[in-house]
């Protein structure tokens, strides 16, 4: 069910009623018309879902739930493409008037027999701002998968000509008991131009058969493993296990509730692409661009993870000297050329302590990476294996000087 991405400010707490009694044809939860795979993939095929949806009533009643449809608004809060810095979609969520949060305001909804009904006008309300979405973003919005298939539920999906820059998120606040229907379900959706996720990977819910049967576009992370994570390093390598399936299924996690600046740079640092939380924005009525304090920290973590899986912050400072310089020093230092190209190392023998020259014999850029760096210098020629790596810039200049065993002690820990 929908549910709101951080705590509610509003939301008034609403009496619960008995379900109504179902009849044949009728969502055993709900008591409303349910369309099944078959139901769906006519809106997905259908060439005018207006013609389809004509004999469903405009507007399923949420009364007594909702004093008016006004009840229900909705605010967006961004998802962030890390690598960028920049927002890539908005989350709609649903609000209520009031102090109880929008969990108990679906609960009470499922009880009274309107779970499908209150979806669909969430639903309803959000997909009417596709107009004003900025360019190169995408709009998720929440649907129970128990509901996907009902005639409420379905009629909200089917009301825009296009879903293509649309994420149909899949709550998992309770078990799905058919699987191959919602495959199709989902399926139907796909053909109109949405993008499917899952919510809350990791949660109980969210078990790998319900990942191989739907086989979603984007994978939501649980808030309990984000939460936390860059002091609990359990959470951060289950984190890192999700994403590792996500990246094989050809999928794009989100890190959903990130809060804190460790938390974003436990993230950057897995590789993460999307991230989600109160600490990029909270949500508001309209589509709010990110800070330029939210931009410049994003990539400050992101540049900082980046450095930190690179030979940059491994680097050791060496003196330079010319070849004809005639004051040699106390190695080590690096020999240049009139052109000031480095040819020639002078190191120190660690046994006796006695100068000896050796060529050089590899040459990384900072931002190379360390597996990468190590098994460069130990698949060199044996008597060269354990020198030094020089480290240079692009045109060629000295930044420093790489220990094996300090590729070594970083490429065992990270």
């Amino acid at each position: 069910m929908p549910t709101a991405a951080d705590t509610p400010d509003s939301a008034r707490a609403a009496p619960c009623w008995h379900v109504r009694p179902t009849e044949p044809g009728t969502d055993g939860r709900s008591g409303v018309p349910c369309w099944g795979a078959d139901g769906l993939k006519q809106l997905g095929d259908a060439a005018d879902p207006e013609e389809v949806t004509s004999t469903l009533p405009d507007r399923w009643d949420c009364r007594p739930l909702l004093a008016g449809e006004e009840d229900l608004t909705i605010v967006f809060q961004p998802i962030v493409d890390l690598a960028s810095a920049e927002v890539a979609g908005y989350e709609a969520l649903a609000r209520f008037p009031g102090t109880a949060s929008p969990d108990v305001w679906f609960a009470a909804a499922a009880e009274a027999g309107l779970g499908a009904e209150l979806e669909a006008l969430a639903l309803r309300k959000a997909l009417a701002t596709l107009p004003d979405l900025p360019p190169n973003t995408f709009l998720t919005v929440n649907v129970s998968p128990h509901l996907l298939g009902t005639a409420p539920v379905a009629a909200a999906l089917a009301q825009p000509a296009t879903l293509r820059r649309v994420v149909v998120e899949l709550t998992e606040h309770m078990p799905t008991p058919d699987l191959a229907a919602l495959r199709e379900q989902t399926a139907a959706l796909r053909g109109r131009g949405a993008l499917i996720a899952i919510d809350d990977a990791g949660s109980g819910y969210a078990g790998l058969q319900q990942l191989a049967e739907v086989r979603p576009q984007l994978v939501k992370l649980d808030r309990a493993l984000v939460s936390g994570a860059d002091t609990d390093p359990v959470k951060a390598a289950l984190a890192e296990m999700v994403g590792a399936f996500t990246s094989r299924i050809d999928a794009w996690l989100l890190a959903e509730g990130v809060e804190t600046a460790g938390e974003l740079a436990v993230f950057a640092r897995l590789g993460v692409p999307l991230a989600q939380g109160w600490l990029f924005g909270r949500p508001t009525p309209h589509f709010a661009p990110l800070t330029p304090e939210v931009t410049q920290l994003v990539r400050t973590q992101v540049a900082r993870a980046q450095l930190a899986e690179s030979v940059a912050s491994l680097l050791r400072p060496i003196r330079q000297r010319e070849a004809y310089d005639s004051d040699d020093g106390p190695p080590p230092y690096v020999v240049l050329d009139r052109t000031e190209v480095p040819i020639e190392l002078v190191l120190a023998d660690p046994r006796t302590g006695a100068p000896y020259r050796a060529p050089v014999s590899l040459r990384v850029h900072p931002s190379a990476g360390v597996p990468e760096t190590l098994h460069r210098a130990l698949t060199r020629p044996p008597v060269h294996r354990f020198d030094p790596v020089l480290c240079t810039d692009r045109s060629g200049a000295v930044l420093g000087l790489l220990r094996v065993e300090d590729l070594a002690a970083a490429a065992a820990t990270g």
